[in-house]
């Protein structure tokens, strides 16, 4: 019988600290420690962020090894979070990751942020995996893309967004409302009590397969302080039609863009990731075009859509059969592309 190869992944792009150990394609353990000084802020701060990494990134290593009952001698490989994300942060898991693959003799792995997202369809989790080619809608608080995924190593992008994110629309609609961060999921919690139709707002007019928010952002903004205006409860009177029509709008211009890139292509396998897939309204309306036009519909489970050690360790583990191995002067990249 050969060996099961064991990967430490590292994941640091923001404001979570996270480590994993998979054990080929089944993960052993994935803790995440999160960032809540942050919500004081109404955001993310990226010197705390960095300063907070430091802090976490041991304690949760150690962690990590502790619940997979392994010992670090048995690590074939260790994967990091090249990019994109904050740079501070990128650096704080990076440092870490290259100190650890030379302190053991082992190899390092670079790891790109948004193809792990993609790629967390394929932990083994006992039930149907995507089949290649297949599109992926994903979606965050820093990138809203489709992809075209052809192999685990080769990825297409043939939609993305020209300005704002979708997550980034979430987050700013709710700081307007006043909710606290992160609002996306707050939205999420108020919208279910409201009419997706109360109120409607400005719909970007953008060719081809790429998307735009900040003209949305604009309408919702100019829609509620000409509310407050007429009516200073406005907010607190309408709060979950806010949020339903809020919500509604950024979800029908994701689903619109993705429909017609299935039409353009002919893939009818699609997936959703990043940690907007997490939002209920956007999984039940990919749910009823799935079933409506009998597409494959693959949504990750929940502690798989925000931003996750898991991830990273399968995207590591894809390149380790590949030996596509990174050396000790590879440097992390905020906007680090396809």
């Amino acid at each position: 019988m050969s060996k099961k190869t064991i990967i430490l992944a590292i994941e640091s792009s923001c404001d979570d600290t996270a480590a994993a150990i998979l054990e080929d394609k089944k993960i052993l353990s994935n803790v995440v420690a999160n960032q809540e000084i942050h919500q004081q802020y109404g955001g993310v701060v990226p010197e705390l962020a960095s300063r907070a990494h430091q802090q976490n990134i041991i304690p949760v290593v150690d962690t990590a090894i502790k619940k997979a009952k392994i010992r670090k001698q048995d690590i074939d490989a260790i994967a990091f979070t090249k990019g994109p994300g904050l740079l501070g942060s990128l650096l704080v898991g990076s440092s870490f990751a290259k100190s650890f693959a030379m302190g053991m003799d082992i190899p390092l792995i670079a790891v790109n942020h948004m193809q792990a997202h993609i790629l967390a369809h394929f932990i083994d989790k006992g039930k149907q995996l995507p089949s290649f080619p297949f599109l992926c809608l994903t979606v965050s608080g820093g990138h809203t893309q489709i992809v075209k995924i052809d192999s685990p190593s080769k990825m297409q992008v043939i939609g993305t967004t020209l300005d704002d994110a979708a997550g980034e629309a979430f987050d700013k609609s709710a700081k307007i409302l006043g909710f606290s961060y992160p609002g996306g999921p707050l939205i999420d919690k108020y919208a279910k009590g409201g009419n997706i139709h109360a109120f409607t707002f400005g719909k970007p007019k953008i060719k081809d397969l790429d998307f735009s928010f900040s003209g949305l952002k604009t309408s919702i903004l100019y829609t509620i302080q000409a509310g407050i205006k007429e009516n200073p409860n406005f907010i607190a009177e309408n709060k979950e039609d806010l949020c339903a029509s809020i919500q509604h709008a950024i979800v029908i211009i994701l689903i619109d863009k993705l429909t017609k890139a299935i039409k353009q292509t002919g893939i009818t396998q699609i997936a959703i990731a990043g940690g907007v897939s997490a939002n209920s309204y956007l999984r039940n309306q990919l749910k009823v075009l799935a079933k409506k036009e009998n597409y494959k519909l693959f949504i990750p489970k929940f502690e798989y859509c925000t931003d996750n050690a898991a991830m990273i360790a399968i995207a590591g583990y894809y390149k380790y059969l590949d030996k596509d191995f990174a050396n000790q002067t590879e440097t992390p990249s905020a906007r680090l592309l396809f």
